[in-house]
């Protein structure tokens, strides 16, 4: 296990420090700096770290209700480092990191870790002789590092403007230019950590932004590569004076941030099998039938807090209703144009501010479902589907968490033990949230009632 460090210090002999990179139920990335020689006692088995990392709420505070603090007294577990995602970290200079997560004592994956439950999922489609390949597209803002009076974000001054933009300018180059050092540095530091970018545009709202991923065959890899570019655009936005923001809905009036998964799957002999087999159609339309089964018990993973709910408006290219379509971004399942060899689902559902390796594990789980109660789908939605009168997903925080933890069709899937340690985690913070008072309750109640 010490092998690919000792390679790694070899290739990158300035480096003195690695972060240990660990997702918790949040997608949030925690975990310590450590000096080599300590990672490389973790990487032989000779390290712990607290349990409480998968029984904290985003902002991360303790979930009592989770089962993991005060029953257990806190307790550590063995980390399990994964070294092939040692890599440097190009904003910081001698500075390197290591995803991983928890284990149990006898090295068995943990069920708690966000990692264990992806690859789990993911290793269930090698006895149907079929991989599958996926690719991460993340919607983002760039905002002003001070906010405005009221505590708001701002979108950056444009210098091509001579103002702060207000208007959509949707795909246009000289909002790239505006943006032309931010872009440069996200370039240099994903080339360094090895992120197979595909592209990136300007969204539909001003200081918005999308960066694509390629397509990867590895889920859990496929994960690790979007926290990592998560990671590299925050830097980036640091380093130009900025922030950068997943937030899934951050402007009330403008477009919310979505995180789409491109999913397709290959046989043994290197055949898409939506589209390059003989029953593809057939196939896909069993995937869709399973992924609309689960979409709402697993709405909660795909909008995990209080403002992911923001976003899942009408008429806002966000999904509410479990609808499928062709070419169709009204929809929640959208198969893009293209040829057999690429045919596949876009999944619009989740927003950017999700935890990439459930909203994966989710993805996989309805396709798994759906690969084995062959059912058919709904219709396919021709035009708007907002306007259809589909039965809705459920988008309020509260139904949402309902859905979760009473469901029974995602416990098979993702184990009954980490379902209700989620539900937990997520009713905490719901809880924790209700009970803050808003500046709007000011504004509105303070002297009018």
């Amino acid at each position: 296990m010490v092998e690919p460090l000792d390679a790694f210090l070899r290739e990158h002999p300035l480096t003195n420090s690695i972060d240990l990179l660990l997702p918790d139920l949040s997608g949030v990335l925690r975990g310590k700096r450590l000096p080599p020689d300590a990672v490389r006692s973790a990487l032989g088995g000779g390290a712990f770290f607290t349990t409480t990392l998968y029984s904290i709420d985003t902002a991360g505070a303790n979930v009592g209700e989770s089962g993991l603090v005060w029953e257990e007294g806190d307790a550590d577990r063995p980390l399990r480092l994964d070294p092939g995602t040692l890599r440097p970290v190009p904003w910081r200079a001698g500075g390197a990191q290591i995803m991983g997560g928890l284990a149990e004592p006898d090295g068995g994956g943990y069920f708690a870790d966000p990692r264990h439950v992806l690859a789990e999922l993911a290793a269930r489609f090698a006895p149907l002789g079929l991989t599958p390949v996926a690719a991460l597209e993340f919607e983002f803002y760039l905002v002003d590092q001070a906010p405005g009076e009221h505590g708001q974000p701002q979108v950056p001054h444009s210098e091509r403007l001579g103002r702060r933009p207000a208007e959509t300018e949707v795909f246009t180059p000289e909002r790239m230019d505006d943006q032309e050092a931010f872009f440069e540095l996200v370039d240099r530091f994903c080339e360094a950590q090895e992120l197979p970018v595909k592209g990136a545009l300007c969204e539909f709202a001003p200081g918005q932004f999308e960066i694509n991923l390629g397509h990867v065959d590895d889920m859990v890899l496929a994960a690790d590569q979007g926290v990592m570019l998560k990671r590299c655009i925050k830097a980036a936005a640091r380093a130009t004076g900025q922030r950068a923001t997943f937030m899934a809905k951050p402007f009330a009036e403008q477009s919310g941030s979505g995180l789409h998964i491109h999913l397709s799957l290959v046989d043994r002999d290197g055949r898409n099998l939506f589209g390059e087999t003989a029953d593809g159609e057939r196939h896909l339309r069993h995937a869709i039938r399973g992924l609309q089964d689960l979409m709402p018990e697993t709405m909660l993973v795909f909008a995990p807090n209080a403002n992911s709910y923001r976003r899942l408006r009408p008429l806002t290219y966000a999904p509410t209703a479990p609808s499928w379509g062709w070419n169709n971004r009204t929809v929640a399942l959208r198969i893009p144009p293209g040829g057999p060899p690429a045919r596949r689902v876009e999944h619009r559902v989740a927003g950017s501010d999700a935890n990439p390796y459930l909203v994966l594990a989710a993805v996989l789980a309805g396709v798994l479902r759906g690969l084995k109660c062959r059912e058919e789908p709904s219709d396919p939605i021709v035009g708007n589907a907002y306007a259809q009168g589909l039965p809705k997903l459920p988008l309020t925080w509260e139904a949402a968490i309902a859905a979760f933890r009473d469901g029974q069709q995602l416990h098979p899937w993702f184990g009954a033990k980490f379902c209700r340690l989620f539900a937990a985690c997520r009713q905490a913070e719901r809880d924790r949230f209700h009970t803050r008072i808003t500046p709007t309750e000011y504004e509105w109640y303070l002297t009018t009632v």
